[in-house]
C-alpha cells in the first residue's frame, strides 16, 4: 500500500557547527540530522522533541521553520513511502551529555553492543559550518537543507 511518511528534523548550530548524527542501519551508513517519523496524534513540534529526548535524552526548544520538502521523494528504505520531511532550528534547553565523536562514524562498544541487537546505532558529532557542504549529509532531502542553511548563513552574515 502507498503511504506518506512525514519526518521531522532539527537543525542545532552552536559556535560555528552543525549537529548531525551518523547512524548504522543493516549495514548502510548515514549522516543526517537528528528527527525522526511523525506519530499519530502529534504535532510536528511535538515530534521533534520527542525524538530529540529519545535519541540523546536532550530538552530543546523547536525554533523557527527551514524547510519542508516541496518534491517528490520515495523513501531510500520502503519504496512504497513518499517522504516529507520538516526541519525546524531547535536550541538546547541543557547542556549536552551524550558522547560527542570528532570522527565520522565512531561508534563505541556499546554503540556497537546495540547494533548487534537491534541491528542499527548511531553517534553524534559536530561539523564546523566552514567545512559542512552537501556532500557531509548522506539523503537527498538533507543535501537540500545544508544548501538552504549554508545559504541562510551566508545572507545574515
Amino acid at each position: 500500500m502507498l503511504q506518506f511518511n512525514i519526518r521531522v528534523y532539527g537543525i542545532l548550530v552552536s559556535d560555528g557547527q552543525l549537529l548531525v548524527t551518523d547512524e548504522l542501519i543493516r549495514g548502510n551508513r548515514y549522516t543526517k540530522f537528528i528527527g525522526g517519523g511523525l506519530e499519530f496524534g502529534e504535532g510536528t513540534r511535538d515530534c521533534l522533541k520527542r525524538e530529540f529526548i529519545e535519541e540523546m535524552d536532550l530538552a530543546v526548544e523547536i525554533g523557527e521553520h527551514l524547510y519542508t520538502t516541496d518534491y517528490f521523494q520515495l523513501s531510500a528504505f520502503n519504496p512504497a513511502h513518499q517522504m516529507m520531511s520538516i526541519y525546524y532550528f531547535v536550541t538546547p534547553l541543557e547542556p549536552l551529555s551524550v558522547r560527542l565523536s570528532e570522527t565520522p562514524f565512531d561508534f563505541d562498544e556499546e554503540q556497537m553492543a546495540a547494533y548487534k541487537v537491534q541491528n542499527e546505532t548511531q553517534a553524534f558529532r559536530f561539523i564546523p559550518l566552514q567545512e559542512l557542504n552537501e556532500e557531509s549529509v548522506t539523503l537527498p532531502i538533507d543535501k537540500i537543507v545544508v544548501r538552504t542553511l549554508l545559504n541562510r548563513l551566508t545572507q545574515t552574515s
